[in-house]
């Protein structure tokens, strides 16, 4: 396993780590649940990504039953939470002071830990003032709930503005972002992020590099029974993925070709390309069986596999081909 630093802090994440949106508490079994934790940890997996969202709140049940169980002590791991959607009452749901900490509170109980190392705002929310949200991250951190507070899907001007008032107001900044990424969807990551990365010392642990499994070219004659775009309540993934599969079908076909030149599996190739950026601190694996998992933890040691000249292909054959997802 690689292990980068989260931006400029101090603290170290595994290139590869592991995420439990749709998977824990929904789609997969607890028993399988604690194989893929035990087979990522075993691999070098350190941070376990989680939010208050996923499966209404089971997800992280789930998970923090798996880490008491499994006896690891929490300087050998790092697990997160997000807060924005808690709950259908209007205090549930947001950045609000009430919300961020309240969330907090319910997350510690359910992953069954002392303290996060990573809490992320998963959207920005038009309603609350950034400076309370800036200033109810701060005072968790300063508590010691919370070691490292970030952003999800936030613009970059978002970002900013959270920063100059950490910095008027003598609060703690965000550390990182957590942005979609994969090689449809660049945009945010490339461009957008591209002056605050130094400015502010920005990490990125980036979810769905596989595009929700398009970039696999599972989907080529069909939605696959049994994904995550199947699950029951995310017939709008699905919807979105039905269109993108017509209309990126051949672009998929040509990096499946490509992947096998190279003998790699069309998804470590998806997942080392992400890799390859050096703004990366992490990529967020999705994984409902073990053998899958272990395919794409090789995404590790086939970086170098991905050369100038094939990063070059597959910019060619993508092009400015962008995933219509929000």
């Amino acid at each position: 396993m690689e292990y980068r630093r989260l931006g400029k802090s101090g603290v170290k994440v595994s290139a590869l780590s592991l995420g439990s949106w749709v998977t824990f508490g929904q789609q997969i079994g607890d028993d399988v649940a604690a194989d893929l934790m035990k087979t990522a940890y075993d691999a070098g997996v350190n941070f376990f990504d989680n939010a208050e969202a996923y499966a209404s709140g089971r997800s992280e049940t789930v998970m923090g039953k798996i880490l008491r169980d499994m006896g690891w002590a929490h300087d050998t791991f790092l697990v997160s939470s997000k807060v924005f959607w808690g709950g259908e009452r209007p205090n549930q749901t947001g950045l609000s002071r009430k919300h961020v900490i309240e969330a907090c509170h319910a997350a510690l109980r359910r992953l069954q830990v002392e303290y996060l190392d990573l809490y992320f705002c998963h959207r920005p929310d038009p309603e609350t003032p950034i400076e309370e949200t800036v200033r109810a991250m701060s005072d968790l951190i300063h508590q010691g709930k919370v070691l490292y507070w970030g952003t999800s899907e936030w613009s970059a001007q978002e970002i900013t503005q959270a920063h100059a008032i950490a910095r008027e107001c003598h609060l703690v900044p965000p550390t990182m972002e957590q942005p979609q990424y994969n090689i449809f969807w660049r945009h945010r990551v490339e461009q957008e992020y591209a002056r605050i990365y130094e400015e502010y010392g920005l990490g990125t642990t980036i979810w769905s590099p596989l595009a929700s499994g398009l970039l696999t070219g599972k989907h080529a004659k069909g939605l696959q029974e049994g994904t995550r775009v199947t699950t029951e309540s995310y017939d709008w993934l699905k919807a979105r993925m039905e269109n993108e599969t017509k209309r990126k079908g051949e672009i998929v076909e040509k990096l499946v070709a490509l992947a096998g030149e190279l003998e790699l599996s069309p998804a470590v190739l998806a997942i080392a390309w992400c890799l390859k950026n050096p703004r990366v601190s992490t990529v967020i694996l999705g994984a409902s069986k073990v053998a899958q998992l272990t395919e794409n933890l090789a995404a590790v040691e086939a970086q170098p596999k991905l050369t100038p000249e094939v990063m070059k292909r597959i910019g060619e054959i993508v092009g400015k081909a962008e995933l219509a997802f929000d």
